[in-house]
């Protein structure tokens, strides 16, 4: 099974925090069972920026971006070439290093 790596966060996941993760598992719905609380104010329908992350580490693992998201992710503070939105994120078979940015719409860290 894939690790998943969340790397310290002082809001979020203070001392970072390493989980498995099941094949197809959506990133944000991970984070929420392990006690991440990463945002999501329009609850995983890909139209706010609030679960933006960083994936640092497997990037080239996760499927294509869809437009939908490329569109909704130019509205992210912060954005990166390896910034994806975590509700769209699903888990595929590599481990996976996280970062959660110390910012979005609705937070500063």
């Amino acid at each position: 099974m894939p690790k998943i790596f969340f790397l310290p966060n002082k809001k979020f996941c203070l001392n970072g925090l390493i989980v498995e993760s099941k094949k197809n598992e959506n990133l944000l719905n991970l984070a929420h069972k392990n006690n991440i609380k990463i945002e999501s104010a329009c609850e995983k329908s890909c139209i706010c920026t609030t679960c933006h992350c960083i994936v640092q580490k497997g990037f080239n693992s996760l499927k294509n971006i869809k437009l939908n998201e490329n569109d909704i992710l130019d509205k992210a503070w912060g954005l990166e070439i390896k910034s994806r939105l975590s509700c769209q994120i699903k888990v595929i078979n590599k481990d996976l290093v996280i970062e959660i940015p110390i910012y979005n719409l609705n937070y500063i860290n």
